[in-house]
């Protein structure tokens, strides 16, 4: 790259990163929400980087300058100084040149930087075989009370396959996610449960059926559905997977700022 290609590289990954982290909410497409102070550190970092290497990047031109100035004075006649003056330069085209397709190596930063992209969704989903949690088959904490409990996606997943006291029993349980489709019509509210970063993301989705939930809603659409809970198979098997919620009610929603799930 060109005398100023590594600070521009630098300053804008430092910007993205910042851009994502510091003056939005997007990094939590990518990682959880407790990794955001090194992210607004490693961005900082990345541009004051760029700005040690942009001001070293002028000294070194004010200083070829100087140079170029001193040479030409040392030439008393007009040939030689032209002919001197021709090779300096050529010289310099080699040295400081570089290839400029290396200015291509910006690009992936500045798209980061202009264009984010969105969270996984249902690419993402379809693509991870049918994920269990981690615990066996048990009896589970009792459940805070209340009329209406707002559940997650996991949470209701892993009590509705493994829970031997069947603690959803009875309750009006509400959860939000985005819109899977299977065979034959039918549609799942899923959610990606992350543990570090969008790269070790897994699935958890919950059949929905009822006559609240004729007329799937369209893929990636993010509704918040209450109902109750429908037992379906053994508990611990495959049978039992995926959970079924029978829906009273189907609103849909705006995309949250932290899309990904929690246990």
């Amino acid at each position: 790259m060109r005398r100023y290609g590594s600070a521009v590289l630098l300053l804008l990954v430092g910007g993205a990163v910042l851009r994502i982290s510091l003056f939005s909410e997007l990094y939590l497409r990518y990682v959880q929400a407790a990794l955001r102070p090194y992210l607004v550190i490693s961005g900082s970092l990345l541009i004051l980087l760029g700005l040690v290497a942009a001001v070293r990047g002028m000294r070194q031109r004010d200083h070829e300058e100087h140079d170029d100035h001193e040479e030409h004075g040392e030439h008393g006649e007009e040939e030689e100084g032209e002919e001197a003056e021709h090779d300096h330069g050529h010289s310099h085209s080699h040295s400081h040149g570089g290839p400029r397709i290396a200015w291509l190596l910006t690009l992936p930063a500045l798209a980061l930087l202009l264009f984010p992209p969105p969270a996984l969704g249902s690419y993402s989903a379809s693509r991870e075989e049918a994920q269990r949690a981690a615990q066996g088959v048990g009896t589970f904490s009792a459940l805070p009370a209340g009329k209406v409990l707002d559940i997650s996606v996991a949470q209701y997943s892993s009590r509705a396959i493994y829970d031997t006291g069947h603690s959803l029993k009875g309750r009006t349980l509400r959860m939000t996610g985005f819109v899977t489709h299977g065979s034959n019509g039918t549609w799942y509210l899923t959610r990606l449960l992350v543990t570090c970063c969008a790269a070790d993301a897994t699935i958890s989705k919950v059949e929905i059926r009822g006559d609240e939930a004729d007329g799937a809603p369209q893929t990636d659409s993010w509704v918040t559905v209450t109902g109750t809970w429908i037992p379906k198979g053994k508990l611990g098997t495959d049978g039992a997977w995926p959970p079924v919620l029978k829906a009273a009610q189907v609103e849909q929603v705006k995309e949250p700022a932290d899309p990904y799930d929690k246990r």
